[in-house]
């Protein structure tokens, strides 16, 4: 029995919706046929496809089956003889039920056409970008699937998922958003902190393409009510990534968003995170010492987790035990204790640390402080003698003081525990290989010296665009930083209760570099643009302040 007689037995007994039909049909592979994929799944039993086999077996030898009406109300065979069951160019059944709209007719045609594409190596899906650096290999394997999943005789959702996840790793992307829309499905992609937009695919491939990345993140496809979260591991094109799939229920389906981790792109050396010289310096010093916090703030997506893994990189040693807590683990580092944060089952951020407390640990990266117990905790830790990385939200460093503060930590024990704190944003770098300089009497330089209070006749930057930066002008980023290191008078300034602002000037005083300051040097060292330190820092109060 071939898998579409199978599929159109399961259907007439009830036991097979034609969703599932489609879904598992989806999840075939050369050595899993459609059988094993049902059973797999739950969906049918061993029992049902034998007596599947059995009637279509006595059908064959001329007793016919396919008068008796199922218990359920389910169609019969005579029917579901109007229900077209088709299996594509690319292997893939697709069930269409009477009165089939034009858009389901349109997933068999592109299902063929993509499918004839790949035999004749024309593995494009239409994204719409220009043709970025080539990989080591346009090979996509999926960790626990023995084959190569690239496979032109796969099916055409998998060399779609495929053709997306390639993508995504040929542009840098750290995150891949797919998203329906009512007229199609777009992928878009982030790349630099910017979300760019691709060709729109057909709104008949978002069931199967949404289907496919929920099996491999190991997600529930039934479930299309509820927002689900998973991952999966994958060699991409020689380069080794973990991705974590994220579902949001919406009116025209789901969305999908994929952050992609590679772990060959991990950043463990300091000097590569954008410090200055003499921060740097003390930056470093602050990891030598055996206790005390070490805070690293700013927005969502400013770098803090890369700073942070960097810190704790420089810190590792044979003759250390070092342990984090963070939510989730997104980099695995050798050498290091890591665990997840569990809130569902009682293991918070909190409830973690204090275990982790009775491990005997040296450092300990805590990877949020979220709410009081967790920064009670922390600050106990790095006074009776460990070292502890952690992050807050915060807009600037000294932010932090007060943020601790509202949470309920004294003065005095804020004081003696903070070494010191890193506030970071993330600004695009000019691509190397088409900056120019702004002219001075264009109307950009006139809006750059007013709105970040340069200087006259300081030369500003940007990129005309290129085929290397594929047009934007920019490639890569940059951390601008600055770092509060709370020596004998700031820690005065803090025990006496002074102010944000009071804080700001002393921390001044003691040689602080601002996120201004040092924004403003890469600006005119040529790393990045007007526009790009702008956008970080407009509205902030340090610019105000000068």
């Amino acid at each position: 029995m071939t898998d579409r007689e199978l599929a159109i037995q399961l259907i007439d007994a009830g036991v097979l919706t034609r969703e599932q039909a489609q879904s598992a049909a989806r999840m075939r592979t050369s050595e899993k046929r459609l059988a094993a994929v049902l059973v797999d799944l739950g969906w049918s039993s061993p029992d049902d496809i034998a007596r599947c086999q059995t009637a279509s077996d006595s059908t064959a030898n001329g007793v016919s089956t396919t008068e008796t009406s199922s218990q359920n109300g389910t169609p019969t065979q005579n029917a579901i003889s109007e229900i077209i069951i088709a299996e594509n160019a690319g292997g893939e059944i697709i069930v269409l039920e009477p009165g089939v709209s034009e858009a389901e007719i349109l997933e068999v045609e592109i299902a063929e056409e993509t499918s004839n594409a790949a035999a004749s190596s024309t593995r494009s899906i239409g994204l719409g970008f220009d043709a970025p650096p080539a990989l080591e290999s346009a090979e996509v394997r999926l960790e626990g699937e023995e084959e190569v999943i690239e496979d032109p005789a796969m099916g055409t959702t998998v060399r779609v998922c495929n053709e997306i996840l390639l993508k995504a790793v040929q542009l840098g992307a750290s995150d891949v958003h797919l998203e329906p829309r009512p007229n199609g499905f777009l992928p878009r992609f982030r790349v630099d902190g910017h979300l760019r937009a691709a060709a729109v695919l057909p709104r008949a491939m978002q069931a199967p393409i949404v289907s496919r990345l929920k099996v491999m993140a190991n997600l529930n496809i039934t479930e299309t009510r509820l927002s689900q979260d998973g991952r999966f591991r994958a060699t991409v094109g020689g380069h080794r990534l973990d991705f974590r799939v994220s579902t949001l229920p919406g009116i025209h389906g789901e969305k999908i968003v994929m952050r992609l981790l590679d772990h060959s792109s991990l950043v463990t050396d300091l000097t590569q995170l954008g410090f200055s010289v003499e921060a740097h310096a003390q930056f470093e010093e602050m990891l030598r010492r055996a206790h005390g916090m070490i805070l690293v703030t700013g927005p969502t997506g400013s770098g803090k987790s890369t700073t942070l893994y960097a810190a704790l990189a420089s810190t590792l040693d044979e003759s250390k035990n070092v342990t984090t807590v963070e939510d989730p683990v997104e980099y695995e580092l050798e050498g290091v204790m890591q665990c997840h944060v569990h809130a569902e089952i009682g293991n918070t951020f909190a409830a973690r640390l204090r275990s982790i407390l009775r491990q005997d640990p040296d450092v300990i990266l805590v990877g949020e402080i979220r709410d009081s117990e967790t920064a009670d905790i922390a600050v106990r830790a790095a006074l009776t003698g460990h070292l502890v990385l952690s992050t807050l939200h915060t807009n600037s460093a000294v932010a932090s003081v007060a943020r601790l503060q509202d949470m309920g930590v004294a003065p005095f024990l804020i004081a003696s525990s903070l070494s010191g704190v890193v506030a970071q944003r993330l600004v695009r770098l000019i691509c190397r290989h088409c900056r120019q300089e702004v002219p001075r009497d264009s109307p950009q330089y006139e809006l750059a010296v007013a709105e970040l209070k340069l200087k006259e006749g300081i030369s500003i930057y940007e990129g005309a665009g290129c085929e290397s930066c594929h047009g934007t002008g920019y490639r890569g980023r940059v951390a601008i930083m600055e770092l509060l290191n709370v020596d004998k008078n700031v820690r005065r300034a803090i025990t006496e209760r002074c102010d944000t602002d009071r804080l700001h000037a002393v921390a001044m005083e003691q040689g602080m570099r601002t996120l201004y300051q040092d924004g403003l040097q890469k600006l005119t060292d040529g790393l990045t643009t007007s526009q790009e330190l702008a956008r970080v820092l407009l509205g902030n109060e340090e610019i105000e302040m000068l």
